[in-house]
């Protein structure tokens, strides 16, 4: 048996939890900064730093007192090392590094988007490999092929403004707040999703990237007129508010479909596997486990715990890497990218 305290700081969450064997969690602790960042409609790394600071010694030991668990029966601690805010990732890297030599525990750094491609075998009875993971949130969208905890590997990533990210910027074109996903979610289940046909960008036949620049582009222009970046929203009425987010929202969910059935294509994989904050996406959820159901593949979601950025992810990432002896020098640095 191995007990592993994992820490997650890459962005705008806070996390810390307590996970033996990669699937029994026994504490998950997120402290949310939404509230901070919501005034600048995104987040800021310095404040994001800043808060990071401010709480992470309360959210370590509310983890270890939920888990009952003291330093004594931790075996490693797992932390954030890539990618995310730089300043985010330090904050969680030090604390790691400080407990790690206080309690003379093994280090184990962990790629927190690749954790977020195996969130969905917390807790399942068994491990759903090999599978193509699609993970998507606010900073990253991409494909993994993942033949096991310890094989995964990059298929294709967007190339400029993740899915997540576009949630939020039309979120702000419409008036309707941060962060954008959770809104836009729910302002579409009143608007319709066929009222305007924004693009879908696909590149090239084979291709497994990402792009999502365009139709927030397009939504722009829905809004304000061909070329003009303001005015129009006043003209809006709430239905046709719904309306342009709920076709927005299609059509980026047809998008992440697409790529991902081409990548299951591809791969000859048999199941699927959804992480990443925008995973919670209901939208995206039903459509991409009825086309799982039509073709006959596994569909395997977290919960929606572990959806956003958290530590059990981190935590069960970090046993089957500590379990392979993939541990972490002490002076290891983090990474942005």
């Amino acid at each position: 048996m191995a007990r592993i305290l994992g820490i997650e700081s890459s962005c705008d969450e806070t996390a810390a939890a307590v996970v033996v064997n990669g699937s029994d969690v026994q504490s998950n602790v997120v402290a949310s900064q939404v509230d901070l960042h919501r005034k600048y409609g995104g987040v800021v790394p310095e404040i994001a730093s800043r808060a990071h600071i401010e709480c992470i010694h309360n959210v370590v030991r509310m983890a270890l007192t939920e888990a009952s668990c003291k330093p004594s029966d931790v075996d490693a601690i797992a932390y954030t090392s890539r990618p995310g805010l730089v300043g985010s990732l330090l904050i969680g890297a030090t604390a790691a590094k400080t407990l790690g030599w206080a309690w003379q525990k093994s280090l184990i750094a962990v790629n927190h988007v690749e954790a977020h491609a195996v969130s969905a075998a917390i807790d399942a009875d068994a491990a759903p490999w090999p599978a193509v993971a699609l993970v998507v949130s606010g900073g990253h969208t991409s494909l993994y092929r993942v033949d096991g905890f310890g094989s995964i590997r990059l298929l294709g990533a967007t190339i400029d403004d993740a899915a997540g990210e576009a949630f939020d910027k039309v979120a702000t074109m419409l008036g309707l707040g941060y962060p954008g996903g959770p809104i836009i979610d729910k302002v579409s289940e009143s608007g319709d999703p066929k009222a305007h046909l924004f693009p879908r960008t696909l590149l090239g036949s084979d291709s497994l990237e990402f792009s999502f620049s365009g139709i927030k582009t397009a939504v722009r222009y829905r809004i304000h007129g061909t070329g003009q970046t303001t005015g129009g929203l006043e003209q809006l009425s709430e239905q046709g508010v719904a309306d342009i987010a709920a076709s927005f929202q299609q059509a980026v969910v047809d998008v992440l479909v697409k790529k991902t059935m081409r990548a299951v294509a591809q791969n000859g994989a048999a199941n699927v596997v959804l992480g990443g904050g925008v995973a919670a996406n209901r939208s995206l959820r039903k459509s991409l486990e009825a086309e799982c159901q039509n073709r006959k593949l596994g569909f395997h979601a977290p919960k929606m715990a572990y959806c956003v950025d958290n530590a059990a992810m981190i935590a069960a990432m970090g046993y089957h890497m500590f379990r392979d002896g993939k541990t972490a020098a002490f002076d290891g640095d983090v990474c942005a990218r």
